[in-house]
């Protein structure tokens, strides 16, 4: 039930006519009991209306309702678009009996044209008349744009529970979240508190993968926490809480990896022995991002020379991550391809719908992971039609 998974939670998705397919492309999320929340936001430099007005609204007021457009993103759109944002978050804020800023607004799809207000107004309404705790379901359907599917995660602790819901396939590249997401939980948190539970779970997971190295305008992570469970407070629950948010950041993030547009493979990339945890980002992100490295996992070739390659050139203060090649070792899904200098000679056969490829650099003691899909022809074909 993804977002309805914890308890006090209603959500709901109805076709507004936004989409031309006809299909759902309004989602509402609200919680029946007073909640706390946070959200992290894209940086990109050029930023939708929905993320603009959203912040605002969070800087006064915490978070009972999200609202997700699908179809139109709203994104530079200037003041008209902020406009069409408020006068969302205004509706909501009407039928659900709360305040405009107590509303969090998204919006996902093609960059540039206005929304359509009657049209989106009148799926609000509908959104809003058909709230229900089972509704979780057909709400992760009604954000989604070129996803093969929904995305949704549930993890439980002693008492309370966590609920997601996300959407992504392409436009996908770690900066403090890359899609939208939207996650619930029945625990207490009290104000303030929620910004500092979501950060660290959208750096392990969010932030952590890569699609095809493009941040999107939009991208958004929504975290609210109503306590409806009445679990209590004490160091036990509290780090529980943290893990199950983790882990439900954690799949819904693969989820979105391997459901990247056209991808066949997901490449599961390893940084160990790095001179600083931070240096082993680097070359992750490098490794992760690099159209070689992808186009030949798409091909199924365990090409190490493109990933030694990406992993020299990692962008660090100024220049370049430490890295030795007499130190490092390479390996795809196991077998080593590079060692202490020198090929190994193996040729790892690569096949499955995932390819793990571990770097052990031999400096130090810092480790990053990465996800990141394959860049195959069917990415190019949709991309390339994406708005004839």
């Amino acid at each position: 039930m993804s977002v309805t998974a914890a308890r006090g939670f209603e959500a709901s998705g109805v076709s507004a006519g936004i989409r031309p397919s006809g299909k759902p492309d309004v989602a509402l999320v609200r919680s029946r009991e007073p909640a706390v929340g946070a959200a992290m936001w894209t940086q990109n430099r050029v930023q939708a209306a929905p993320v603009t007005v959203s912040r605002a609204h969070l800087e006064v007021a915490q978070p009972q309702a999200v609202v997700v457009n699908a179809g139109v993103a709203n994104a530079a759109t200037g003041a008209a678009g902020e406009e069409d944002a408020r006068a969302t978050a205004v509706a909501v804020a009407g039928h659900l009996g709360l305040r405009p800023e107590e509303v969090v607004v998204l919006s996902t799809g093609v960059i540039g044209p206005r929304l359509p207000m009657d049209s989106l107004l009148t799926g609000v309404a509908s959104a809003a008349a058909a709230l229900s705790s089972d509704g979780g379901d057909v709400a992760s359907h009604a954000i989604l744009t070129t996803d093969a599917g929904p995305k949704t995660a549930v993890a439980s602790g002693d008492g309370f529970t966590v609920g997601g819901m996300a959407k992504g396939a392409g436009m996908i590249h770690p900066r403090l979240a890359t899609m939208l997401a939207v996650v619930t939980t029945d625990y207490p948190l009290e104000p303030g508190e929620a910004a500092g539970l979501l950060g660290p779970a959208v750096s392990e997971s969010f932030n952590r993968i890569s699609v095809d190295g493009d941040c999107s305008t939009n991208d958004a992570v929504v975290f609210l926490a109503n306590g409806a469970s009445g679990v209590g407070r004490d160091a036990r629950p509290d780090e529980r809480l943290a893990e199950a948010l983790h882990e439900v950041c954690r799949d819904l993030a693969r989820q979105i990896v391997a459901d990247g547009e056209g991808a066949t493979v997901v490449l599961e990339i390893d940084v160990a022995g790095a001179a600083s945890d931070e240096e082993a980002r680097a070359i992750a992100l490098r490794v992760a991002t690099s159209p070689l490295v992808k186009t030949a996992a798409f091909g199924r070739d365990p090409n190490w020379g493109r990933v030694l390659a990406a992993a020299g050139s990692a962008p660090w203060n100024g220049g370049f991550a430490q890295l030795d090649p007499e130190r490092l070792r390479v390996s795809f899904d196991g077998t080593d391809v590079f060692s202490d200098g020198a090929p190994t000679g193996a040729v790892p056969a690569l096949g499955g719908p995932a390819c793990r490829i571990e770097l052990a650099l031999g400096l130090g003691s810092g480790t990053a992971g990465y996800l990141a899909s394959d860049l195959s022809t069917d990415y190019v074909r949709l991309n390339a039609e994406y708005t004839t």
